[in-house]
């Protein structure tokens, strides 16, 4: 019995570790902003977006040059993307009086809108990579560097957009704790280490899990390591709620998605034994596509502004995420 429950709380111990190292990060990145003069926009949508991303970072590069696990990778990155998405139902779910969104700014509606497109090319990247279409250079499929491209390109529009239309909130988010700023970033990458550590053994224990379950590696690198590479986002999520600050989370889960799309490039880079995405499961293109479903929806609800909620809680348009993200994990688990 004691053989069985050891990956399972492996996997949890883990998890406590990112959640707590990445909350560190999220606070430490931001009175490294402080310290600095950065930007309340360039907080959100890059350095608490890099950090809150670390941990599908490191588990990608573990899963792919120590565990030999693509399908832990790609479906990490994916089904945090997801999940960064439902993080939003939690925010509308918590939100008082109305929905959250008719309280945050349009200006999201950019990054967004390059998840879209992100997203997407992964999803049908993940299709067509495939013999005949399986073109590298290489060991690297040859649209691993227009997906570098494209997420720079999205970092730099976004950030002149924000600056041009100074929307995000300018107060504090985190108290800050006094420090210097070499003793800030001195925490900061000690939080960094306790992350890259926990995430580079996840995919171990992620394997031990499928193998035990039967389960397809496919399926347990979107649903449960995704959901433990996903805690520092929850973090941010429930810090944002405590103190008003809606634009911030939302900047940084978008661009958190951003990131991850950036993470799968590098992941393929790290593979040598080929195109990542025509190593693994098509199934993943299920995920892929929920994801653009789900920004869509979320772009939608941006632009409509919905005001009416079901049962005092939620808008019909968490409903529909929420919807988008349970039949994605239904048809990962049943396919995969």
């Amino acid at each position: 019995m004691s053989a069985l429950l050891l990956p399972w709380l492996q996997f949890a111990v883990c998890a406590a570790l990112i959640g707590y190292a990445g909350s560190a990060l999220t606070r430490y990145g931001e009175e490294i902003a402080e310290l600095t003069g950065m930007s309340r926009s360039w907080v959100g949508l890059i350095l608490i977006a890099t950090a809150t991303s670390m941990p599908e970072l490191f588990t990608g590069f573990s899963a792919i040059t120590l565990a030999d696990a693509p399908d832990i990778a790609l479906g990490d990155a994916l089904g945090s993307c997801i999940l960064n998405l439902v993080l939003l139902v939690l925010l509308d779910a918590l939100s008082p009086e109305e929905p959250v969104y008719y309280r945050i700014s349009q200006g999201h509606v950019l990054t967004a809108a390059f998840g879209v497109v992100l997203i997407g090319m992964v999803g049908i990247l993940i299709i067509v990579a495939r013999e005949p279409f399986d073109a590298s250079i290489g060991h690297v499929g040859i649209f691993t560097p227009v997906l570098i491209l494209v997420y720079f390109v999205a970092m730099r529009a976004t950030f002149l957009h924000e600056r041009r239309a100074a929307r995000l909130p300018v107060t504090d988010t985190f108290a800050p704790s006094g420090e210097g700023l070499r003793g800030v970033m001195l925490r900061y990458g000690i939080a960094a280490i306790v992350v890259a550590v926990a995430g580079a053994y996840l995919p171990f224990t992620g394997m031990e899990i499928a193998a035990q379950t039967g389960w397809e590696a496919s399926f347990v690198g979107t649903l449960f390591v995704a959901a433990a590479t996903s805690l520092p986002e929850i973090v941010v999520v429930l810090a944002a709620l405590r103190r008003n600050a809606m634009d911030l989370a939302i900047a940084s889960l978008l661009g958190s998605n951003l990131f991850d799309m950036l993470v799968i490039a590098l992941d393929d880079v790290a593979y040598v034994k080929g195109n990542l995405l025509a190593a693994v499961s098509p199934v993943h293109a299920a995920s892929a596509f929920a994801g653009v479903i789900m920004s869509g929806i979320f772009i939608v609800a941006l632009l409509y502004r919905p005001r009416n909620r079901f049962f005092g809680m939620v808008s019909w348009i968490s409903l529909a995420l929420l919807a988008v993200y349970l039949f994605s994990s239904w048809f990962v688990y049943l396919y995969g």
